[in-house]
């Protein structure tokens, strides 16, 4: 968890950047992460080095003799702008191996232009609390929380409560393989992590910290740790410095080795380069694609045109999606409200699709301020999994989540769990409506959670609207007898008259 000191020390952090003249907040992001990444391989070579020592292992090193002067620990006490520019860039860019790291690393540029923004920079995240695993990636996630404007082709940070309630619904395994076809800064794929080593962590794995909260280890996931670090977890995007970023945000939560590409997966070019990934892949997908994108035909793969023809982002990501899945694989997806009841061939033949060749299981209704000050538009989560038939689709309408739903998002509660505070929050009930579902009937159309069958929704010409279904419940009013309103309007009226009267007295 982390605390009001480190929160002060990344908002001062920020602040320096920003009267440094650099403002762009992706840019201040990618820095930061940058410089924190180059202290955190020089913690790493020290712990790796005091290992060695005691067990007479070698280790493969980051820093050559020759490269000891580019260790954080030699050149912060003296930070040259020259130097930390070509030398440790340099090192920083050519490192990796081949691995995502590597990949994204390869035009690492240093930005600060002024010798004292970096003296006070390299200061600052000196100060940072890296040591701790737990604490680098709520620093981290914190960071990141700080990106508060929308990409022009719709992209803003999806909540990390809404994140949680959504991997919790899916709930993936540790020997299954994950995967974001539009990744951004990888929060939905850090959550899988985070979800994991919850889930797996004995009692004696867990850690009390100082403040109280728990770290935990997971130490039950040993026997897949292999398979975690380098072939889970799968992310995509067609924004290098979004990639960058996930890349760091994975590694930073326990993920050495991110499958992590620079690739548009609606374009033609996705199956012919990854075929691998493009079809019939993954267990599980979470997304929140973008949602304002419009696409030209010709550069939209014929495959997903064939199953929706239409120029629409929304509607190409859930069809690539699709394809995307293992039969039997599941997903999650964040789409705005047009998809569930939009009239167009397209919308109506994708809602069919969900329906008729696939298991259409949820549909989740969330309330407008969710993204906001991003944005404010009407959302719903599709939960579906590939193949098989739809019997029925349970519904819920999410009416708060913990925080005003204005530009503030201002909590509710200071007491908090990863589905976010615990006042005024329907997420919690979300989760475990979801885990009764097969034992309650929930066959009341004024609650927030029901069911809805596949026939009935084909008989809507497969409208997913949640208002076509829920009944809103009438409140009968009581109103006072119609004499006694009458003779509170005579009393006004007398009221009224004489100030009328008082007010013709004083201008006489």
């Amino acid at each position: 968890m982390i605390t009001g000191q480190l929160k002060s020390d990344i908002d001062k952090l920020w602040e320096t950047f920003w009267t440094g003249g650099i403002t762009n907040p992706l840019t201040v992001i990618e820095q930061i992460s940058f410089l924190m990444f180059i202290r955190l391989l020089d913690i790493t070579e020290t712990r790796n080095e005091k290992r060695a020592a005691r067990t007479k292992k070698p280790f493969k090193r980051v820093f050559s003799e020759n490269e000891q002067d580019l260790r954080w620990s030699k050149f912060r006490h003296h930070p040259n702008l020259d130097f930390v520019r070509d030398r440790v860039f340099g090192h920083l860019r050519k490192m990796g191996n081949g691995t995502s790291f590597n990949g994204y690393m390869a035009d690492a540029q240093l930005m600060i232009q002024k010798e004292s923004l970096l003296k006070q920079s390299i200061d600052m995240v000196q100060a940072l609390s890296l040591e701790s695993g737990d604490d680098k990636g709520d620093l981290y996630e914190y960071l990141l929380s700080k990106l508060t404007t929308a990409g022009i082709n719709g992209q803003f940070r999806t909540p990390r409560h809404i994140i949680r309630m959504m991997v919790e619904i899916l709930d993936p395994h540790p020997d299954e393989t994950v995967a974001d076809p539009a990744c951004g800064t990888a929060g939905f794929l850090v959550n899988v992590m985070l979800y994991l080593l919850e889930k797996h962590t004995s009692k004696k794995g867990q850690i009390k910290a100082e403040d109280g909260s728990i770290i935990y280890s997971g130490d039950k996931l040993e026997p897949y740790r292999k398979h975690i670090q380098n072939k889970m977890f799968h992310g995509f995007d067609f924004d290098v410095t979004m990639l960058r970023i996930a890349v760091m945000n994975l590694m930073l939560h326990g993920v050495e080795n991110p499958d992590i590409h620079y690739r548009d997966t609606l374009s033609n070019s996705f199956p012919e380069k990854f075929p691998q990934f493009a079809e019939d892949s993954f267990d599980v997908i979470l997304a929140n694609p973008p949602f304002k994108g419009s696409l030209d035909y010709k550069d939209v793969h014929p495959s997903l045109i064939r199953k929706v023809k239409t120029k629409k982002t929304e509607l190409l990501f859930v069809a690539l999606i699709l394809r995307m899945l293992k039969v039997g694989g599941r997903s999650a997806t964040i789409v705005p409200d047009g998809v569930m009841f939009g009239s167009s061939i397209a919308h109506k033949s994708l809602r069919k699709l969900l329906v008729e060749e696939n298991q259409l299981e949820a549909v989740i209704s969330l309330p407008s301020g969710v993204f906001k000050p991003y944005a404010g538009v009407s959302t719903s989560i599709l939960i579906f999994t590939k193949g098989g038939q739809t019997d029925k689709v349970f519904f819920y309408d999410v009416q708060q989540d913990g925080f005003s739903l204005d530009d503030k998002r201002t909590p509710a509660s200071k007491k908090s769990t990863p589905l976010g505070p615990v006042d005024k929050n329907d997420l919690p009930d979300v989760v475990a409506k979801w885990k009764a579902r097969n034992k309650t009937k929930m066959d009341d159309r004024t609650a927030q959670a029901f069911f809805v069958t596949a026939n009935e929704i084909r008989n809507n010409k497969y409208d997913l609207s949640l208002g076509l279904y829920k009944k809103e419940v009438q409140v009968e009013e009581e109103c006072d007898p119609p004499q006694t309103i009458l003779k509170q309007v005579r009393k006004l009226e007398k009221e009224i008259s004489k100030d009328l009267d008082d007010l013709e007295g004083m201008l006489g």
